[in-house]
């Protein structure tokens, strides 16, 4: 009776999933759309060309100080980084790291400041692992970049007999895959030589939605940085008066329009070093390393962030040496997004007026600061999904959204955006499509005959309905469970110590977070990629029940777990406190791991 009451149960369980199934585009999708056009947080990768050809097209390491200061840019906690550092080959590599703290951007720095060079350039590589590190180690919740400092050549070492065809096509699947996944790539051009292939940069940038950039100088990243953290985050760049040093301080006026802002980004460039003070909008001073504001140095460059600065003027004084020319460039983070009403869901014709509604919000909620409206526009902009035609209307702002409506001109399918747009930001809404092709037509229904009535009731469609129901309710069961063990969490930390047993020498213990990672995840994104423990790919670690893990080598052999030497085919579970040593085959080292909840 157990058993058979199972099967009724898990009969009727699939029919409601198969339903679910068939109702689930309409019903989830928007939702999850909307949940990611909500996202603010970035998971970016830094990729350089680090070949001896750089010598001569980056001789001031432009590209490490324009990585060094994108890091700077980002808010104090919350996105995620990772490096590429390539040749023909990737030569340095880290792994995606979630900044929680000032050490985490400086740890990242360093390891920019440690980069080599060497031979041969190949730039498909870098670009190839740089979309292969998102897929490993980017949080789904957050918008991916990639952002790529080279001069665009290729070298290759003839006695692999590597071809430009061969890197083409890697390049493409890479760029594919990046299309697929909306990885946009940004390029910026290093051209200290002259010798910038700036075809295929800009090309790349355009098949995946990023933009193209040239410098040859410091002082032009700056205002690229800024553009490229604008075009992703859908901000303006507020450009600051230019000063002129003189050996004394000179003030420039910095405006936090709103209290919705969450950081201020002041860029302060100069071919020598400039000293900056800063006061906020009631006359104090602010102390430059504190939870209001934090000042980034470099060798040519200077960054202070405001921190949820208040509302109104602050002063920027800032002294250079006589005659040193100081650029500074404003760039705001929002978090707000543009929603619109849901529209009627129908099929339209010519004629028809749709009524539309939208209005910022902030965290899911309405915008509480109505005052953010006041010197705000906003455009709907329509293209003609048929022709390929797109035109712009204004729309009213009502000082708490904005409204207007949009008659449909002709029997086509459309593609609606809302733009809104103010001096420091702006955003655009998630398209609405109208469709009056007819194609979905809502005509009457074919009447039939009388003598079609008596025809004997169609079982057999009606067998292979409920059985396609039943198989699709199956696919949808299993589908949703692997989803479920493909997105589940993990928690805790991992301590991870690497024993070198020619010396005998151990590494500082790291500690390892492992809240970002979901489903699955491999030791060598531990380690951060590093090329020389590349087996340490083998050892994939799962979530399991309790709080523990579950660590397989996915090409057999044993390991020692609390001094006892375990099998890990088949997997073995780690629970709060277990210790792992794991020997490596193709490098004379240790890997010792500690799992802590």
């Amino acid at each position: 009776m157990l058993r058979t009451r199972k099967i009724r149960w898990l009969s009727g369980t699939m029919v409601l999933l198969a339903i679910l199934t068939l109702l689930l585009p309409q019903a989830l999708l928007p939702q999850a759309a909307a949940a990611q056009a909500q996202t603010s947080g970035i998971d970016a990768v830094l990729v350089a060309d680090v070949s001896n050809s750089m010598n001569t097209s980056d001789r001031d390491k432009i590209s490490n100080e324009a990585m060094k200061m994108f890091i700077d840019m980002l808010p104090v906690q919350g996105d995620k980084v990772g490096i590429v550092a390539y040749t023909d080959q990737v030569e340095r590599e880290k792994a995606m790291l979630e900044i929680q703290s000032d050490a985490d951007k400086s740890s990242l720095k360093d390891f920019i400041d440690q980069l080599g060079r060497g031979p041969y350039t190949d730039v498909s590589v870098g670009v190839a692992e740089a979309v292969n590190i998102l897929n490993h180690g980017a949080d789904p919740s957050h918008s991916p970049m990639i952002v790529l400092l080279a001069d665009g050549n290729n070298d290759f070492n003839k006695t692999k007999g590597r071809t430009q065809a061969q890197s083409d096509a890697d390049l493409a699947k890479a760029v594919k895959e990046a299309q697929d996944q909306g990885i946009p790539v940004y390029t910026i051009g290093l051209n200290a030589d002259g010798k910038l292939n700036k075809n295929a940069l800009a090309d790349l940038a355009q098949q995946t939605g990023g933009k193209s950039f040239i410098t040859d100088t410091p002082d032009d990243l700056p205002q690229i940085l800024s553009e490229i953290f604008a075009d992703h985050a859908k901000l303006n760049v507020v450009k600051l008066p230019s000063v002129t040093g003189n050996g004394s301080y000179q003030e420039v006026t910095v405006n936090v329009p709103n209290d919705s802002v969450l950081e201020a980004n002041i860029s302060i460039m100069s071919s020598k070093p400039v000293e900056v003070q800063l006061t906020d909008p009631s006359g104090q001073a602010v102390d430059l390393n504190s939870d209001a504001a934090k000042l980034s140095t470099s060798k040519s460059y200077s960054l202070v962030k405001l921190l949820k600065p208040q509302e109104g003027d602050w002063k920027l004084r800032v002294k250079g040496a006589p005659k040193d020319s100081i650029d500074i460039n404003l760039l705001f983070n929002y978090d707000l997004q543009l929603v619109v009403d849901p529209i009627k869901t129908k099929s339209y014709t010519k004629g028809d007026k749709v009524d539309l509604a939208a209005k910022l919000e902030n965290g899911g909620q309405p915008l509480q600061d109505n005052d953010l409206y006041t010197d705000m526009k906003a455009t709907l902009v329509v293209k003609d999904v048929d022709t390929g035609k797109s035109e712009e209307q204004p729309l009213e702002n009502t000082g708490s959204g904005f409204a207007g409506t949009f008659e449909v001109p002709d029997n086509h399918n459309y593609e609606l955006v809302i733009r809104a747009e103010e001096d420091s930001f702006y955003r655009e809404s998630a398209p609405i499509t109208i469709n009056a092709s007819g194609a979905a037509g809502s005509g009457t229904q074919p009447t039939t005959s009388g003598g079609e009535q008596d025809k004997p009731f169609p079982w057999l469609p009606v067998i292979l309905g409920v059985i396609a129901l039943i198989v699709v309710g199956v696919g949808a069961w299993f589908l949703m469970g692997l989803l479920k063990r493909k997105n589940r969490g993990f928690v805790g930390q991992m301590v991870v110590e690497i024993r070198d047993e020619n010396t005998g020498d151990k590494s500082y213990p790291q500690y390892k977070k492992l809240v970002s990672f979901r489903g699955r995840f491999h030791l060598h994104q531990l380690l951060q990629l590093d090329p020389e423990l590349k087996e340490t790919e083998k050892y994939v670690f799962t979530p399991s029940n309790g709080d523990r893990i579950i660590i397989r080598n996915t090409a057999g052999g044993t390991l020692e777990k609390s001094g006892r030497a375990v099998d890990a085919s088949s997997g073995v579970e780690l629970k709060n406190g277990d210790r792992l040593s794991i020997p490596l085959q193709q490098a004379d080292k240790t890997i010792l791991i500690e799992y802590l909840v």
